[in-house]
């Protein structure tokens, strides 16, 4: 265990002790599970760092999108409307499998 380990524990045992941690929100609940699959797994932490603090990496937000046109797509009847949902599901699906391959197409402009 490294010096910076071995101080960081001490300093959360010694806070633990003192009862810093209790009553916190969530105490004694399961972490909340996160569904990352479309995210490199090297960037998954620091995703979930930005969503923690409000911020949503376009990946995940392309996911929620895609989630949502086909819900609608599974409502809409009219033939016009169903093109253009599709038009932007296939674009959504482009960014999402691009970013996986590392493209780094972030632009979220269409």
């Amino acid at each position: 265990m490294s010096l910076f380990d071995c101080v960081a524990e001490n300093l959360i045992t010694e806070a633990v002790q003192r009862g810093e941690f209790d009553g916190l929100p969530g105490s004694g609940k399961p972490l909340p599970r996160y569904d990352d699959a479309d995210v490199p797994e090297e960037l998954r932490t620091a995703y979930r760092m930005l969503k923690n603090a409000g911020c949503m990496p376009p990946e995940l937000e392309w996911r929620r999108e895609r989630l949502r046109i086909e819900e609608l797509l599974e409502a809409v009847a009219d033939p016009a409307e169903r093109a253009g949902l599709s038009g932007r599901l296939a674009v959504i699906v482009t960014r999402i499998e691009n970013a996986r391959q590392g493209c780094g197409l972030h632009d979220t402009s269409v």
